[in-house]
């Protein structure tokens, strides 16, 4: 099989024959000429079925992630509903990784509770714990590794087993570790989501979300046949447009990744060692939990490090602070971010026993220089040093 960076560029993305284009034209189109009543012309009738554009980056995402099929969707969450569509039905039951994306969280807790789907949160790193948390109605683990926002890591490995002898489906979110550091498919999992908009696109202008299954029958089809046609009937497919950009972003995301990762752990051993910042998670420091695991499992630590500071203060000046790191609720693109996770990604879990802490910030490395990135860092925890001391003097005040 060919080395990935090759398959990135070229798998999916057939030249145009007509005019010899080097990169696929974009099929802006609705609908499709028929040469006679459900005759069709390469097997396109409508866009929400097939269109040439997204079928070529579909066939790009299987071919990365080394799945049977894969299906682009208009956003993230458009994908994990479809899944969770596909696969379910009332009465079955999920285990969920405790750490994860607040979207999916409320996906599941307050949409799908509605149609009869329970659900169990579990520490993803506690296989005794996800063994426990199985029912007999049991239909699906959906596990996030890394985590979102603290950086966990799972044992893919050990979570397929047990969704084996508990006859149901592993999903991964392999949104933060991308098909570039990880393939979860080769570990047992059933199906791989991605938020298509983060690493994946890269260059925060496109909005998209896909599934990658393997070759596995469930409930009496095969799960590319559930899923496509969930696609189909639910119609959250993604545009043309969208479909370029992250077909164009994929191509690059070997090179990306390896950057991101470079300075990402560049950063996150120098924050590990800064007097003002209280813990740093990122998989690539050895005092990380899930160090050895990350080694084995990963490519390399990814480009997320997420940090705790003093106390809420702290951490709110710091986001607030920076030229570089932007504040925004996305990640994944060229440019670098910070997020305040507990009240934007999160928000959503404020109040419950999944809570993030309040002093907690994630960080998306950019390709920025580092040297750039650093300087930034430190002016942020100048600022959250004196928000810091200023709520001290206030409370004893």
């Amino acid at each position: 099989m060919s080395g990935f960076n090759t398959l990135a560029v070229h798998a999916g993305q057939s030249k145009d024959p007509h005019t010899g284009a080097v990169i696929p034209p974009i099929y802006q189109t609705s609908t499709f000429i028929q040469d006679g009543i459900n005759v069709l012309r390469a097997g396109h009738e409508y866009s929400r079925g097939s269109n040439p554009t997204r079928n070529g980056f579909e066939e790009q995402l299987a071919a990365l992630e080394h799945g049977a099929a894969g299906y682009s969707f208009a956003s993230g969450i458009a994908a994990e509903d479809a899944l969770l569509r596909a696969v379910l039905q009332p009465g079955d039951h999920i285990v969920l990784g405790a750490d994860g994306y607040g979207g999916t969280n409320r996906l599941i807790s307050q949409l799908h509770s509605k149609w009869g789907i329970t659900s169990s949160a579990v520490d993803i790193t506690n296989l005794d714990a996800v063994r426990t948390a199985l029912r007999p109605n049991t239909a699906l683990l959906w596990l996030e590794t890394p985590s979102n926002p603290l950086l966990g890591i799972a044992d893919v490995a050990g979570w397929a087993a047990l969704a084996r002898e508990a006859g149901a489906l592993l999903v991964v979110d392999n949104t933060f570790a991308t098909p570039y550091l990880q393939r979860p498919l080769e570990f047992g999992a059933h199906a791989v989501v991605h938020s298509t908009t983060k690493y994946i696109g890269g260059h925060s202008d496109v909005l998209g979300g896909a599934v990658i299954v393997a070759d596995h029958e469930h409930r009496g089809q095969s799960l590319a046949q559930a899923v496509s046609f969930q696609q189909f009937a639910g119609g959250a497919v993604s545009g043309p447009q969208d479909s370029y950009l992250a077909a164009r972003g994929l191509k690059t995301l070997g090179l990306r990744m390896a950057r991101h990762c470079a300075s990402a752990n560049t950063i996150a051993h120098w924050l590990d060692s800064h007097e003002d910042v209280a813990r740093v998670y990122y998989p690539g420091l050895e005092s990380h939990p899930g160090h050895e695991l990350a080694a084995r499992q990963q490519r390399d630590f990814g480009g997320i490090v997420s940090l705790q500071l003093a106390d809420e203060a702290a951490a709110r000046a710091f986001a607030e602070s920076m030229h570089y790191f932007q504040l925004s609720v996305s990640l994944g693109g060229v440019e670098s971010l910070v997020c305040y996770p507990r009240e934007m990604t999160h928000a959503s879990l404020i109040g419950t026993p999944l809570e993030v802490p309040a002093n907690l910030v994630r960080l998306s490395v950019g390709i920025e220089e580092v040297e750039d990135l650093l300087g930034d860092l430190e002016r942020g925890l100048s600022a959250a040093a004196r928000a810091s001391q200023g709520q001290r003097v206030a409370v004893h005040a």
